[in-house]
């Protein structure tokens, strides 16, 4: 039987792995201690928790992550409010509202003023067509106005969908991600995140599966260099060791995009890959009591921020979690500011929705930034992206930094936060 090589251990690599190992011999090789890359949890000493590096929110039109956790028998590791409902609160109004979309494709929602976003009006649906409209070159800001629906919905669901400003992220990508999403409807827009953990919804069933599935997992194990002859990889470079690559086998490169250039542009020059990238904060703050929450935001377990620097809360009874995204803009200001204006804010949100005193000051946080979290998706670096093919006839790629199509269960547009 042949054997398919993944070159990366995070979810694109384990994706790719699961896809093939009813079908071939799969290698896995990720450099880390363990797999899972960018998606992955953790115990806190300092808080006495266990952590995600980074939050989560799934849509259900994300058939790709859906289709992974069916093969590694993972689906109820997810949970959400079950249905498509998204609370929001503006820090700088001080307003309160409950996003409630129709599961069918025509936007009754639109038409509720209860359902709909405050302050917007039907006829601002009008924005929709402007983005389907967009040109390749456009920008996010080029084709949303400054109605109630643009402010308050469009942008910051571009901000995160895309991590990157909107004045900056390319329209053509938020366009997609309209029309995979709320173009289709409640269907395509119930929010999910883990139950538990990134790791223990995502990665360790992956990894015991692959097991199961007689897979080898290599981890602390990093691929150094690619042997090509005539136009195909013939051997890896792993250390000192070279790993010979039969005529039938393949390759999947499932690495960030720096990685994939290092090991590929010696055999393909011309191949381009993002070279800027938008960071993302996750701030942890440790309640000191335990909290219950009440209302949209209690049901859901997360609510929107407008206004302000935060983002998404993702609610827990002894864990309040901050999402800040196209975070570059705020890479300079010292930590402790940075701790002390979210809090202030989530302090704002979360104490109307549960009786538990939450503290004037911040209190214990972990604040993790993932410095190269995604490529800017600006219309620069987007060109920048290759497609899943390559000129070796037995390697591709996978991940974030490629065009869409090859093994990417978490990737834009369908991961909030």
């Amino acid at each position: 039987m042949p054997v398919v090589h993944v070159i990366g251990g995070g979810l694109a690599g384990l994706s790719a792995a699961v896809e093939f190992i009813g079908n071939a011999n799969v290698r896995v090789y990720e450099s880390a201690r363990s797999c899972g890359g960018r998606a992955r949890s953790f115990y806190d000493k300092a808080l006495d928790r266990r952590i995600d590096n980074g939050n989560h929110l799934v849509l259900s039109a994300n058939r790709a992550t859906f289709r992974f956790l069916g093969l590694i028998g993972a689906y109820d590791g997810l949970t959400g409010p079950g249905a498509p409902i998204f609370p929001w609160h503006d820090v700088a109004t001080g307003e309160s509202w409950v996003l409630r979309l129709n599961e069918g494709r025509f936007p009754f929602w639109a038409f509720c003023p209860s359902r709909r976003v405050p302050g917007m009006r039907w006829r601002d649906l009008a924005v929709m067509l402007r983005l389907l409209r967009c040109q390749p070159d456009d920008v996010v800001t080029s084709c949303l106005g400054d109605d109630a629906l643009s402010r308050r919905l469009l942008a910051p669901f571009a901000v995160s969908a895309l991590n990157t400003p909107i004045d900056a992220a390319r329209a053509l990508l938020l366009k997609k991600v309209v029309q995979e999403c709320l173009l289709k409807g409640g269907r395509a827009c119930r929010p999910f995140y883990p139950k538990i953990g990134l790791s223990e919804t995502f990665v360790t069933p992956a990894a015991a599966h692959l097991t199961h599935m007689r897979a080898e997992v290599r981890t602390g194990c990093r691929v150094t260099g690619l042997q090509v002859q005539e136009g195909r990889v013939r051997a890896l470079e792993v250390g000192a060791e070279v790993m010979e690559v039969a005529p039938d086998d393949q390759v999947v490169i499932a690495t960030p995009a720096p990685v994939a250039a290092g090991l590929l542009q010696p055999s393909w020059p011309e191949l381009t890959v993002p070279d800027a990238f938008q960071s993302i904060i996750n701030v942890h703050f440790a309640l000191p009591t335990s909290a219950t929450y009440h209302g949209a935001a209690g049901r859901a377990g997360f609510t929107g921020v407008n206004g302000g620097m935060t983002e998404w809360i993702y609610l827990k009874p002894d864990l309040l979690s901050v999402t800040v995204s196209a975070a570059n803009r705020y890479l300079s200001m010292p930590q402790e500011a940075l701790t002390q204006q979210i809090w202030q804010e989530v302090r704002q949100v979360i104490q109307p929705l549960t009786a538990t005193k939450l503290p004037q000051d911040a209190p214990q946080a972990r604040v993790i930034i993932e410095k190269r979290a995604t490529f800017a998706a600006s219309v620069a670096q987007d060109k920048r992206r290759p497609s899943t093919v390559t000129p070796l006839s037995n390697l591709v790629l996978a991940g974030t930094g490629r065009k869409p199509g090859c093994h990417q269960p978490l990737r834009a547009p369908f991961v909030l936060g």
